[in-house]
């Protein structure tokens, strides 16, 4: 039943948006996928062939912000979001989402964007390393040189954004798996990529300064000095990701600070985080909860065409009370709390051990501005919640097939391999379709499985009611290779 394809009308997982590049290589033909975008004229020259992404709701959240005055909800995710297809972003005049976000907001939030950084790590950057976060402004930003395809939108609680540079060899994607609310993962898709992006933009452009000219191959000195600062450029990149996730969450909490006598329930509001850049050769990976990436690769020495044994690895570490690692650690950093683990869960409340967001397990006054049992009690030693993320750097080889990066509920029913598996099966038989959206499927039958329910009965269960069954689901699938390039996607809300 698991490998199975759905074909029946009733409760299929429609496409929504799509986008394909067509020329050089066996792309998929047009009009193979319903709603996809064909463009022409863009270079090959990136280490991706396909993404392809799908995400289903289980959760009942309000379609809106309100955080930041409104500005979030009203006027920046709609400028970001496209659920019906893949568009172009052009360089423009105008002011970037960040300039309107912070100027409109300087009166009453002077901190937007703006305010200190928490410590991060030290990574070996040299001299071109960011001696600032200050917002970007349209002037300097990387729109004005380049044009990206964007994709994006939200299912329940969790948000998924799909960027792409193809003549600039770039692919950024990211999902936030938000919980009690979708005002963080609101303001992560609302912010961050473009502070990712600009300031990736800078380093990219700083680096180029110091990458040595090689007269000769036998010039070892040369080779040497090209091997530090690739790898200082890759050092610079995970700072980047790093600070750019700092100042999202101090940014945040001071908003929720501002708003929440007004609106208490920000003060739980939180989300997982995964971001994935491609740049080059290099696949870098930000976490924070328990989303995941996972690469699939083939046993060395053995080539993609043939009939090698495929291996699931995990990119991404799983913050959750149910890695002892994670366990550990949250221990050992409250030691005057003789409870900071309750019922499988931090201090009763939640299971991941890191995430953006929820205040208030990490300052009292936040915490205190909750009422009754939703209060947590004995918050002795705050913060309980790190903000700190995992970051991680792979070479592409070609052995390396595809990566899988997905919210929590994909792999509440699905392990890694099998995930891999049903992909791997999936693109072999049907080289034009859509990985991600099967994926979906398949989770949706094993969820109705073990309800006692057909897939459609599932799908028809309202939004809300069907959480009990299943969590939200968001799922990117990205092709390697340079064979063909083509990418697709598919949202059901």
């Amino acid at each position: 039943m698991l490998g199975e394809d759905i074909n029946d009308s009733e409760g299929e997982i429609k496409v929504s948006f799509g986008y394909q590049c067509n020329g050089g290589g066996d792309g998929i033909p047009s009009g193979a996928v319903k709603g996809v975008e064909s463009r022409s004229d863009i270079p090959r020259n990136g280490s991706f062939s396909c993404l392809s992404g799908a995400a289903l709701s289980a959760n009942a959240t309000l379609a809106n912000t309100n955080i930041c005055n409104g500005l979030i909800g009203s006027d920046i995710l709609p400028s970001l979001d496209s659920p019906n297809s893949f568009r172009r972003v052009l360089s423009s005049p105008s002011l970037s989402r960040l300039d309107i976000l912070s100027s409109s907001l300087q009166s009453s939030m002077s901190n937007l964007s703006c305010s200190p950084p928490s410590p991060v790590g030290s990574y070996e950057t040299d001299s071109y390393m960011l001696k600032t976060m200050s917002v970007p402004t349209r002037s300097d930003s990387f729109l004005n040189a380049v044009e990206v395809q964007v994709a994006g939108g939200a299912a329940g609680e969790d948000r998924v954004q799909a960027v792409c540079s193809e003549e600039n060899e770039w692919l950024f994607c990211a999902i936030y798996d938000g919980f009690n609310g979708r005002d963080a993962a609101d303001f992560l898709a609302g912010t961050l990529y473009e502070t990712i992006m600009f300031n990736f933009n800078l380093l990219d452009s700083e680096s180029k300064q110091y990458v040595p000219s090689i007269d000769s191959a036998s010039d070892e000195s040369s080779y040497s000095e090209m091997e530090v600062s690739s790898r200082s450029f890759r050092n610079g990149v995970l700072d980047i990701l790093h600070r750019a996730l700092s100042q999202a969450e101090n940014d945040f909490l001071y908003m929720v600070e501002q708003e929440m006598e007004d609106r208490p329930d920000l003060v739980s509001v939180g989300s997982c985080v995964l971001v994935m850049l491609l740049h080059g050769n290099n696949l870098y990976t930000l976490n924070l909860g328990d989303s995941r990436a996972v690469l699939a690769t083939f046993d060395e020495g053995n080539d993609m065409d043939q009939s090698g044994r495929l291996k699931a690895i995990q990119l991404t570490d799983s913050h959750t009370v149910d890695n002892e690692l994670e366990r550990t650690r949250l221990l050992s950093e409250h030691p005057d709390d003789s409870m900071p683990v309750i019922a499988g869960k931090v201090k009763g409340k939640l299971k991941v051990t890191r995430a953006f967001g929820v205040g208030y397990l990490k300052k009292k006054k936040l915490n205190d501005a909750l009422m009754g049992i939703l209060r947590v009690r004995n918050l002795i030693s705050p913060p309980y919640i790190s903000t700190e993320p995992s970051l991680n750097v792979h070479e592409i080889s070609k052995s390396d097939h595809f990566v899988i990066i997905g919210s929590d509920g994909l792999f509440d029913f699905l392990s890694n391999e099998e995930a891999v598996k049903l992909v791997h099966s999936y693109i072999s038989s049907n080289p034009s379709g859509d990985p991600a959206k099967f994926l979906v499927e398949q989770l949706v039958i094993k969820a109705a499985h073990s309800a006692g329910f057909s897939k459609g009965e599932l799908l028809n269960i309202p939004a809300g009611r069907r959480r009990k069954y299943h969590d939200d689901v968001t799922v990117i699938v990205i092709i390697l290779g340079t064979n063909h390039r083509t990418s697709k996607a598919s949202t059901c809300i």
